[in-house]
């Protein structure tokens, strides 16, 4: 089977962003992938970089005209798309959604990002209220999979209970990029961690991993903005990469994935046997003193 991820641009027009989106996804499907992916809040610019109330006019419902849109192509095509939207769920509730379409166009579910962060030019917390959903996995009509969104790719315990809830795949819906303040000093090692603690998880759970990210340089207030490092990337369970996306091009990604080696890899490398679940009580302490 071959998984699919877009790794784009974003401009300012919502619409024309998702027309964009929607025929990469259809290059992604002509190329055989049976499950695709399209990065964090494809259809605007990160709006997240500063605080303002106009953007909450970018939220929209789900189900909505965003799924509906790509619903008919999943349809159309056979496949199964990972879609990540700015949910409207009531007057003053948003949420940071990934909504889940399987092969035949239905909306299979939703996974609501639960960590949000707050950090300079990623001002979330501002906009989103944290997930209510919990770790989530569901069984497509291609494969078994679960999604979470971004800033929970650094929480092994995401990855985790989503692989236990039966995910074979773990998707990252992501937009992540350089401060660029930051960028010549921390740039390369903030990449390398970044792609170090995903391919982790892969190891960790025995799963394949495959993180859609979005490229290009980002300033919608006119402020120093974001320069997308791209690097979109799929991995097997023992880690090593399959495919990569550059720093800079748009690219529709695909690798071929095998789901008969992950009963092989986690016999091999029994972590999930090996389990102390007797011995894990303080995990849900913030802190142990």
């Amino acid at each position: 089977m071959k998984l699919g991820i877009v790794q784009m641009r974003c401009g300012p027009d919502p619409d024309g962003n998702l027309d964009h989106a929607c025929a990469m996804v259809r290059d992604a499907a002509a190329q055989g992938a049976k499950v695709i992916c399209l990065p964090e809040l494809f259809r605007s610019q990160y709006f997240c970089q500063v605080e303002d109330h106009k953007y909450f006019k970018l939220a929209e419902e789900i189900p909505g005209p965003s799924t509906a849109a790509l619903g008919q192509i999943a349809k159309e095509c056979g496949v199964v798309i990972i879609a990540s939207l700015f949910e409207r769920r009531a007057a003053g509730l948003y949420h940071n959604t990934a909504a889940i379409l399987d092969a035949d166009g239905t909306l299979m579910g939703k996974y609501r990002k639960m960590h949000i962060p707050d950090d300079p030019l990623f001002y979330e917390k501002f906009y989103f209220t944290p997930g209510d959903l919990g770790f989530l996995a569901w069984k497509t009509a291609h494969a078994p999979i679960g999604v979470c969104v971004c800033w929970d790719q650094w929480y092994p315990e995401a990855a985790r209970l989503t692989a236990l809830r039966g995910a074979q795949i773990l998707f990252y819906p992501t937009a992540i990029g350089w401060h660029p303040g930051e960028k010549e000093q921390y740039g390369e090692r903030q990449h390398d961690a970044w792609e170090t603690i995903q391919r982790s998880h892969a190891i960790a759970n025995g799963c394949y991993v495959a993180v859609a990210n979005r490229v290009g340089h980002e300033a919608p207030d006119g402020g120093p903005g974001l320069d997308f490092w791209g690097q979109s990337f799929i991995v097997g369970p023992d880690g090593a990469v399959l495919a990569r996306a550059g720093i800079e091009e748009e690219t529709v990604l695909i690798a071929e994935v095998d789901l008969n080696l992950l009963d092989v890899q986690r016999t091999h490398w029994p972590f999930l046997r090996d389990r102390r679940v007797d011995a894990y009580e303080g995990i849900g302490e913030r802190m142990i003193d």
